[in-house]
C-alpha cells in the first residue's frame, strides 16, 4: 500500500516538472526534500531519546552505574552486524562523504544512504555510544536531494543544490535554528554555490525547521531559556575564552585522528573490534556517565543552576555540593570526550562529531568560568559563558564561525550574546587555522586531494582521474643507442618527447625534439652521438597517486609542457599539459550544461 502511495506521489511530481518552469520545480524539490529531512530527524533524535530515558529510569531504579555501560557495547556490536548483513558490509561515515561525492562523482550519493545512515546511528548512539546525531542526519538530508535529483534527472549544479537543501533542512530540524541550517550548507559543505542558490535552502531549511517543530517534542531539542544579561566588562574573559576553545579544538581534532588511526590498524575481525572498543568505552562511561550518548540532557544540565545532578548515580556522587570535584569531574569529562567518541567511531559506530563538539564546548566555557570564579578573581556569568564555549569548540573543529554564532543565537532564543559570540568564534577560528589548515572532517579528504573547496579551479581539477589522462603508449630509447634509432623514431611517430629507460625500465633521462632539432640534420652526429650524451634529467616527477592539483603546480613549477609518470619506481608514461587543460575545459563545460 505504501508503495503504492509513493508511486503516485513520484507521478505527480514528475508531471509537476514539465508543468512548472526548471526555477519553480527546483522551489517545489527544496520542499520536498525538506520534508523528508525533517522526519529523518524526527526518527532518529525520538529514538535516541526515548532510549536515553529509558537507561536514565532503569538506572534510577536498580542504582547500578553498569547499566549505561552496556548499552553502548550492545548498539556498537548490533551496527556492525546491520552494516556487515543489511548494508553490504560498508557504510561511510561523515560528512566528508557529501564532500567527496560533491568533488568526486558529481554530486552522486548511493540510495542507501538515504536509510543506512538513520538504521546505525539510531543503534550506535541511541544506546549510548559517545557521538551525535547530525552527521548521520545532514548524510541522509543529502542522500534525499542527490537521489530526487537523479530520480528527475537534474543536471549537476542542482543536484548539489539539492543536496545543500537536504543538508540544511536536516541541521535546520535538529535545532530547530533554520539560518543555523542555511549557514553550515553554505559555510562547512558547499562553499562553491552562487548566490542564486540561497532561496531553494532557505526555503528547504525553513520547511524543515517547521516539520521540527509541529512533530517533533521540544523537549527533545537542544534549547536554553535561563541565560543572563550580557556585560562589557566580561570582554577580556571571552577573549580567553576564544583562545582556550581554539587550543581545545585543536586538542580534539589531532586526538580523533589518533583514535581512529589506531584503529584503523587493528587486525581484528569488525566483531572483535567493535567489542574491543565498546569495552574500552564502557568503562569510560562507567566512570563519567554524562559521556553516554549524545550528550544534550548533561549540557542543559550545565547552563542551570543545578550543575551537580551530574554527579548523581555516579562513582563522585559524595561530592555533589563540593565545587572542586565538580570541577575536576566536568574537566576529566571534558579532556575524555574525544577519545570516548573516537572510540564509538573507531571501533565500527555510526555518528559524528557535530553533538560532541557542543558538548566539549559546554563543558569547555564552564570549566573556564567556574574556574575563575572558584579562585576568586571574578565572578562570572557561567550560563552565558557554558553557551558561548559551545559555539567556540563548534566553530575552532568545523572552521564554521558563522554556523556556530547563529546556531547557539537561534538555540538560545534570541541575539543577547551576539557580541560575546562574534569574539569567541572569531579568536577560536583563528587559532585553530593556524595550527589546523583544515577542518575536522575535510583534513582526511585534504591530505588525498579530495577535498571540496572555495577555489572552483581545485574543485574542477579534484573531479579529473589522472590515470584517464597518463599517455603509457610514447615509445622510449636507450641511453646506449646512437641517435640513428632515435631520428628514426622521430620520422615515423607524433612524438615529440622520449623516456631514456635502461634494461629494467627505469627512468633515465628525458629527450625533446627541440632540443635535437640541429643535431638530426648533421648526418655525422647523429651515427656518433649516444642518446645518453644528449639526455637531460627530468626536471619533475609525476606519481599516478598525485593529485590534479598537484600535477597542475608541477607543470606551473616546471615550465615545460610534458612530464613523465613513474610507478612503482620505473617509467610509466607521459602527462601533456595540454591534454590535462583540455580534459579542465571539457569537464567544466559538462558541469555548466550537465
Amino acid at each position: 500500500m505504501l508503495k503504492k502511495y509513493f508511486y503516485k506521489l513520484e507521478n505527480i511530481i514528475g508531471w509537476s516538472q514539465s508543468m512548472l518552469s526548471p526555477k519553480q520545480f527546483i522551489f517545489m524539490s527544496s520542499v520536498l526534500v525538506g520534508i523528508s529531512s525533517g522526519f529523518a530527524v524526527i526518527i532518529l533524535k525520538t529514538f535516541a531519546h526515548k532510549v536515553f530515558s529509558f537507561a536514565t529510569y532503569i538506572n534510577g531504579i536498580l542504582k547500578l552505574s553498569f547499566i549505561n555501560s552496556i548499552l553502548p557495547i550492545i548498539g556498537i556490536l548490533l551496527t556492525v552486524f546491520v552494516i556487515k548483513r543489511v548494508l553490504g558490509g560498508t557504510i561511510e561515515k561523515g560528512t566528508s562523504q557529501i564532500l567527496y561525492a560533491v568533488a568526486k562523482k558529481a554530486s552522486i550519493i548511493p540510495r542507501k544512504q538515504m536509510y543506512a545512515q538513520i538504521i546505525t546511528s539510531s543503534l550506535t548512539v541511541g544506546l549510548g555510544g559517545s557521538a551525535g546525531l547530525e552527521s548521520p542526519i545532514v548524510i541522509t538530508g543529502a542522500a534525499f536531494g542527490s537521489n530526487y535529483a537523479q530520480r528527475y534527472k537534474l543536471h549537476y549544479k542542482d543536484r548539489t543544490l539539492l543536496i545543500g537543501c537536504g543538508v540544511a533542512a536536516g541541521i535546520a530540524a535538529a535545532f530547530n535554528a533554520p539560518i543555523a541550517g542555511v549557514l553550515f550548507a553554505i559555510e562547512v559543505l558547499l562553499v562553491d554555490v552562487s548566490i542564486s542558490a540561497f532561496t531553494p535552502i532557505m526555503i528547504a531549511a525553513a520547511t524543515g525547521a517547521l516539520v521540527s517543530v509541529i512533530a517533533l517534542d521540544e523537549s527533545i531539542l537542544l534549547s536554553f531559556k535561563h541565560k543572563q544579561d550580557f556585560n562589557y566588562h566580561n570582554i577580556p574573559y571571552y577573549i580567553l575564552l576564544g583562545i582556550f576553545t581554539g587550543f581545545i579544538a585543536v586538542y580534539y581534532s589531532r586526538n580523533f585522528q589518533r583514535v581512529e588511526h589506531f584503529f584503523s590498524r587493528l587486525r581484528l575481525s569488525p566483531y572483535k573490534k567493535a567489542l574491543f572498543g565498546a569495552s574500552i568505552l564502557a568503562v569510560i562511561i562507567f566512570v563519567f556517565p554524562t559521556l553516554f550518548g549524545e550528550g544534550y540532557e548533561s549540557i542543559k544540565t550545565l547552563a542551570e543552576n543545578d550543575p551537580g545532578q551530574l554527579l548523581e548515580n555516579t562513582l563522585f556522587h559524595n561530592f555533589r555540593n563540593n565545587d572542586w570535584a565538580l570541577l575536576a569531574f566536568i574537566g576529566m569529562t571534558m579532556m575524555l570526550k574525544v577519545f570516548a567518541t573516537g572510540i564509538t567511531l573507531g571501533s565500527g559506530g555510526n555518528g559524528g562529531n557535530f553533538a560532541p563538539s557542543l558538548f566539549l564546548g559546554s563543558y569547555a566555557g564552564y570549566f573556564f568560568s567556574k574556574f575563575f570564579s572558584l579562585i576568586g578573581l571574578t565572578k562570572l556569568p557561567i550560563s552565558n559563558f557554558t553557551m558561548v564555549g559551545m559555539a567556540g569548540i563548534l566553530s575552532g573543529l568545523f572552521h564554521a564561525p558563522l554556523t556556530a554564532i547563529f546556531l547557539i543565537a537561534e538555540i538560545t532564543g534570541g541575539y543577547d550574546l551576539m557580541i560575546p559570540l562574534m569574539i569567541v568564534t572569531s579568536i577560536s577560528f583563528a587559532i585553530s587555522k593556524r595550527f589546523e589548515k583544515h577542518s575536522l572532517d575535510v583534513k582526511s579528504l585534504a591530505k588525498k586531494g579530495n577535498a571540496f573547496t572555495s577555489n572552483k579551479d581545485t574543485n574542477i581539477l579534484s573531479t579529473l582521474d589522472i590515470n584517464k589522462i597518463i599517455q603509457t603508449d610514447y615509445l622510449t630509447v636507450s641511453p646506449d643507442e646512437n641517435l640513428e634509432k632515435l631520428v628514426d623514431l622521430i620520422s615515423h611517430s607524433n612524438q615529440v618527447i622520449f623516456a631514456v629507460v635502461d634494461n629494467e625500465n627505469h627512468l633515465l633521462g628525458i629527450v625533446h625534439f627541440n632540443d635535437i632539432r640541429e643535431i638530426i640534420f648533421n648526418s655525422y652526429r647523429v651515427k656518433y652521438t649516444l642518446v645518453k650524451e644528449i639526455m637531460l634529467e627530468p626536471i619533475g616527477l609525476i606519481y599516478p597517486a598525485d593529485s590534479m592539483e598537484i600535477v597542475m603546480n608541477k607543470f606551473e613549477k616546471a615550465k615545460v609542457a610534458f612530464l613523465p609518470v613513474v610507478k612503482n619506481a620505473k617509467y610509466y608514461g607521459f602527462i601533456s599539459k595540454a591534454t590535462t587543460l583540455e580534459a579542465y575545459r571539457d569537464k567544466l563545460k559538462r558541469m555548466t550544461i550537465e
